[in-house]
């Protein structure tokens, strides 16, 4: 088992960005550490083994990295959750506030079936902005969200507030 301390090594804090007054998350030092980045995609997996999700979404672009390895590692499928123009077929989208400003998230609208379970895995909840609507982008296809795991949560922005109802797992808590 991995723990939170050596982790907590992992991750730079990158003051500034992407814009002043930001302390962003970087887990780039954690995925370059394989042994490291593979214990902590078994460890996500071992806590929906016993009820695997049909599709696992991911948001982009760091999302895609665990999100990927996730899918694989449940047997499931991987839907990307991206940015307006990124999608080559019909979307639909979603609005959402970050931390620092408003955005827009698309999907594609097969990506998901109706009863379809979805795990959304992400690299940081931070104002629960982007997970809320993924969320929302997975139910106006009628998937069924079954939670939302990620790798570092910013507990003091409160994100996880926004996804009430669902089960939020965060590897890291700060």
């Amino acid at each position: 088992m991995i723990s939170d301390e050596t982790l907590r090594k992992l991750i730079r804090d990158v003051p500034d960005f992407p814009q002043p007054g930001i302390i962003f998350k970087d887990i780039t030092p954690l995925l370059a550490e394989k042994k490291i980045f593979k214990a902590v995609v078994e460890k996500v997996c071992s806590h929906w083994v016993d009820r695997p999700p049909d599709i696992v979404t991911a948001i982009e672009a760091r999302g895609f990295i665990p999100g990927g390895a996730v899918a694989l590692g449940l047997s499931a499928g991987f839907v990307p959750i991206r940015k307006p123009g990124k999608l080559p077929w019909k979307t639909v989208s979603q609005d959402y506030q970050l931390e620092y400003g408003t955005d827009r998230l698309q999907i594609h609208e097969d990506a998901v079936r109706p009863g379809q379970t979805v795990l959304i895995v992400d690299d940081v909840l931070a104002t629960g902005g982007t997970a809320a609507a993924a969320t929302e982008l997975i139910r106006k296809l009628g998937g069924i969200v079954l939670g939302v795991h990620v790798l570092i949560e910013l507990s003091f922005l409160k994100g996880r507030q926004r996804l009430e109802g669902l089960e939020v797992v965060s590897e890291l808590v700060y």
